[in-house]
């Protein structure tokens, strides 16, 4: 596999980088909090959520079709994927698809504050299937970080029972955590397995095949809840849930493009950082952005702040810092290493006396 990413410039490659971590932060910060104002006024649906995560797919259609015209004297192929990226990136779509139901069904039923505290221990699933399929290597610090996150997740289960939303039963809520803790193990594996795709494809990558990949991705998460939701009938319920909106019929449309949009900058993000960076930090800035989430919930929704919050909150910040510190560790030794090495090679280029 080549990559496009090698020919641009560093500071280009850091530019695209910075702008897909703010685009994965946007849609890891506001997706959940943007869900929640869907169920809080009077959305019911899990299923019609967990389609909206991936159905704002046809926005990047316009970037693809600008990049196809500037390519089309040299390659006139309308898509650059072939069958072989088109499989992974389908695969990985199938598992999208259930992650996200995971999450809708888990910020349905319980607090936003509660689902973004589970959903950090992704962190910890993304270095372990990283390992498993794309070999990352494992460090003091990244263990650490596991099991940091791990007891933040531990310290919320043990208090579960205080922090159930008002109408929800302690079924459904002990259920919602469950399942919210499925979806990042879920999601943890999609990081991964975006980053196997790239390793696996049989053609040169660039950004538009990313693109091209989280296109069919998306699709293919898409088609899946669309099946289950004609299949189950699930659809028949919308005109009347629209009807009966607390915020009103043009609300609720707003509501549910302002979810697809918004969930679409963490695809699209998720796979961009994944391409420039690695899986894992796609995994860091999804829990660097979680505490967003937190306080947003505390200010927009009047969500309580208790002390296991606070707790695991501290642990899932502590266990980022830990993972970062040792990135940087590995980062500064792998720059000496071939400072080390750099004279050695100049002294076999050098002609001999």
């Amino acid at each position: 596999m080549e990559r496009e990413s090698k020919e641009m410039s560093p500071n280009m490659k850091r530019c695209m980088l910075v702008l897909n971590c703010i685009m994965l932060a946007i849609g890891i910060g506001g997706g959940p909090l943007v869900m929640r104002l869907y169920y809080l006024h009077g959305g019911k649906s899990i299923w019609l959520s967990t389609w909206l995560e991936t159905a704002g797919w046809p926005v990047m259609i316009v970037p693809l079709l600008i990049a196809y015209f500037r390519r089309r004297a040299v390659h006139p192929k309308l898509f650059l994927i072939d069958f072989n990226s088109f499989c992974y990136a389908s695969i990985t779509g199938v598992i999208a698809g259930l992650g996200d139901y995971c999450y809708a069904y888990g910020v349905k039923h319980t607090e936003v504050s509660i689902s973004s505290l589970i959903l950090a221990t992704q962190l910890g699933f993304t270095a372990l299937f990283a390992f498993i399929l794309v070999k990352l290597k494992f460090t003091p610090y990244s263990i650490n970080a596991i099991v940091l996150l791990t007891f933040g997740a531990a310290v919320l289960a043990l208090h579960a029972s205080n922090d159930k939303p008002p109408g929800e039963s302690r079924s459904q809520y002990y259920l919602g955590w469950s399942l919210t803790l499925a979806a990042s193990a879920l999601f943890a594996l999609m990081l991964p397995m975006i980053e196997l795709t790239y390793k696996k494809a049989k053609q040169s990558v660039n950004y538009t095949l990313v693109l091209e990949i989280q296109l069919v991705l998306s699709l293919s998460a898409t088609i899946l809840c669309t099946i289950v939701m004609l299949a189950s009938g699930d659809y028949k319920r919308y005109a009347k849930e629209m009807e009966a909106y607390e915020l009103g019929k043009g609300m609720y449309i707003v509501v549910l493009i302002c979810n697809a949009i918004v969930w679409q900058f963490f695809f699209v993000g998720a796979t961009g950082v994944v391409y420039y960076g690695s899986s894992l930090l796609s995994g860091i800035i999804i829990t660097l952005a979680l505490p967003v989430t937190e306080i947003g919930a505390v200010i927009f929704f009047h969500e309580q702040f208790q002390s296991e919050k606070g707790v695991s909150l501290v642990l899932s910040i502590w266990g980022f810092v830990s993972y970062f510190y040792g990135e940087f560790r590995v980062m500064k030794k792998q720059k000496k290493s071939e400072k080390k090495a750099t004279p050695k090679l100049l002294d076999m280029d050098a002609p001999l006396p």
